[in-house]
């Protein structure tokens, strides 16, 4: 983000998006195949990205978020390519969450705003690059309306008062579309109303999607798949299935 948004303006996003994702903690789910960390709050994988606004917001009512400093080459890089009004934080981590106190990231993760060719936002879209890891991604279904609705009406206060995130969010579905493409597969998403969408590849025709064709990755693929996964990782196997309706 970064165009005309005050720190202040990030109270009015907050307060707009503070719904659960799902009933279930999902974190519960990936952990054990990544050190007991949820994949969304370990910076090894993904590392929270806010406009310098926003980290002036967090800083005036949290001591949670401190400057991201990078670890490696690849970490590096992606600081180093951060346009110049946002920079790379990270929390103490997720036994210090404080629910109030997310970034606009946090809340949305693993969702973004999907926009058609014509400019619409028809829904929400999933970062693609988490695939193998979000056990969110496999299992769309939970995804609560609640959720969605926060999500679309925080998004769309960002993108009144900052024309360049809204360029920004355009060229990313128009990546996916191009990933979709090379990969000959639909782009799965959640329409804005509720209910499921895929946005075919090549053509980018938009059409109703059923559950049950909701793309399943990784681990999440079956129980087997899961169970063999966590016993090669040296993992725990959480007390609640990871495989629900």
């Amino acid at each position: 983000m970064t165009g005309d948004m005050r720190p202040e303006d990030f109270g009015a996003v907050y307060e707009r998006f503070q719904a659960s994702v799902s009933r279930y903690d999902c974190g519960r789910f990936c952990s054990p195949l990544n050190g007991g960390q949820p994949v969304c709050c370990d910076t090894a994988h993904a590392i929270p990205v806010v406009d310098k606004p926003e980290f002036q917001y967090l800083k005036a009512r949290t001591d949670l978020w401190h400057k991201y400093k990078p670890t490696d080459a690849n970490s590096r890089k992606i600081v180093a390519e951060l346009h110049k009004g946002c920079m790379a934080i990270e929390c103490k981590g997720a036994r210090f969450c404080e629910r109030d106190n997310r970034t606009l990231a946090c809340r949305a993760f693993p969702f973004y705003p999907y926009f058609t060719r014509a400019g619409e936002l028809v829904g929400l879209a999933t970062y693609w690059t988490f695939a193998d890891r979000c056990w969110l991604m496999s299992n769309m279904q939970v995804v609560e309306k609640k959720f969605i609705r926060e999500f679309i009406a925080a998004y769309e206060y960002v993108f009144e008062r900052d024309p360049e995130e809204l360029t920004a969010m355009k060229k990313h579905s128009v990546n996916h579309r191009r990933q979709s493409t090379r990969l000959n597969k639909p782009i799965f998403l959640i329409g804005r109303q509720g209910g499921f969408l895929k946005v075919m590849p090549k053509t980018a025709e938009i059409r109703p999607a059923a559950v049950t064709e909701l793309a399943k990755y990784g681990p999440y693929k079956s129980p087997r798949a899961y169970a063999k996964a966590v016993k090669d990782y040296g993992g725990e196997m959480p007390k609640q299935s990871p495989f629900v309706d």
